[in-house]
Order: C-alpha cells, then structure tokens, then sequence
C-alpha cells in the first residue's frame, strides 16, 4: 500500500515541560537516548511511511540540525518547514499546502507514542469516506478510583481500581486528512478548535478508536514513565527491530 506524506507539528514551545525546554525544543527531549520526534518518524516508518514534513517553530533550527544529522532507514526521507515561533497548529499546517499538494496525508503530534496500527487507521479513513479521521484513545488516569455503595449505602467503600481508563475518548494525534481540510484552515486557525470543530459540525469528521497503548509526553512525569518503559525493554511502541 502506497502512502501520502506524514506531516508532524514541532512548533510548540512545551512550557509544561519548563524542565527540559529551557535549552532545548521539545521534540527533542530524549526517550532512551533519542529525541520523541524520533521515536514518532520511527513508528511511522516501521509501518511503510517514507517521506515526512516537521513544521518547526520554537527553536527550530534544533530540530533541523538533528534532521540532517540522523542515519534514517533507508528510504526515508525527513524535511524540515520553519513555520514560525508563535503560529497556532492550524495555521502552521495551512503552510504547508503547497508542499503537500493533492495528496492525502497523516498528521501527527511530535510527542505521542502508540502502538497503533497505522494500516488499519488509513484503510479506515478510505473506507469512511470523509475529509478527515482522528485517532480517539481512552487515558489512564492519573490517579486511582475509589468505587462507592449503592443509593442505599452510598458512604460505603465497596473497593479500589488503580488508575483505570478513562470512560471518555479523547484526540490521540494520529490523523488522516483530504486536501479538503485546508478549506476549514486559517491563518490564525488552532487545528483542535474551529477547524475540527468545523468538521465535526459539517459531519466530516470520523474517528478510529485505538485501545492499545498511547501515552504522551507533556510533563516531566510523563519523561520519566516512558524512560522507564524503553529502560525496562517494555515500550509498546517500539514497533521496529
């Protein structure tokens, strides 16, 4: 199966990760040695994906060194598109149009990690016919649950679950777009607010629910969890040999 191009946002400046991008960006910020950007690229590649677009912002000539640094597998090709320092997400996709042509393409976040099969999202979103397809996931969350009586004893503790899932989707990052997204795209669009919204009210937006492993680096915490996991040879997403 042929793929279109993976576009994936760097641009931001993770200030809940004060920790780590005072001096460096956050794609940078290493699991197991390695940027988490490299971890997404290499997810996507394990999969047949061969050519993404990085639309870089915050320190972006960080991002670009490391680009043209890296032994990539072969095939794969990685550019970088400095999209500017404070442009929302919408705004720094609507920049790469041209770039991107005609072609449909996958969008992802450069700090979330999953075992998603790839494969099944695209073929879902052909089959579904719409412009657009996010990926949902079920977070764990952070804290255990306490499960309580009845209506008939509802101050008694009848038991405790540890940090189960959460009973709500939400985006997980790994999208599917038709060209046709760019109608909904402003200069000064933020992707997760009108744009989808947009979609959404337009009934052009379809989702693919994941309930394997997801997680997301977004605050020191999350660093040391996913350390701990490629440290222990128990990372789920590492896909790759």
């Amino acid at each position: 199966m042929s793929h279109g191009p993976v576009v994936i946002l760097c641009g931001g400046r993770g200030v809940r990760l004060r920790e780590h991008t005072q001096s460096i960006p956050k794609p940078l910020v290493e699991i197991g040695g390695m940027p988490v950007v490299w971890h997404v690229i290499r997810i996507y590649a394990a999969q047949g994906f061969d050519r993404f677009v990085l639309a870089t912002g915050y320190m972006g000539e960080r991002v670009d060194e490391f680009v043209r640094a890296t032994p990539w597998p072969d095939g794969v090709q990685v550019t970088c598109v400095q999209t500017g320092l404070q442009t929302p997400t919408g705004a720094r996709l609507l920049q790469l149009r041209e770039e991107l042509g005609d072609a449909s393409f996958c969008l992802s976040y450069a700090d979330g990690v999953a075992d998603i099969d790839l494969a099944a999202l695209v073929e879902h979103h052909r089959a579904g016919g719409a412009p657009a397809t996010m990926t949902v996931v079920r977070p764990r969350l952070q804290f255990g649950v306490v499960h309580l009586g009845d209506e008939a004893d509802g101050d008694l503790v009848t038991g405790f679950e540890e940090k189960p899932h959460s009973e709500h989707w939400i985006n997980g990052g790994f999208f599917c777009f038709e060209p046709q997204v760019f109608d909904y795209l402003e200069d000064g669009s933020v992707l997760e607010r009108d744009p989808l919204q947009g979609l959404a009210h337009d009934g052009a937006l379809r989702v693919f629910r994941h309930t394997g492993f997801w997680d997301c680096m977004d605050t020191h915490k999350d660093v040391v969890v996913l350390n701990d996991l490629w440290e222990q040879d128990a990372a789920p997403w590492r896909i790759w040999s």
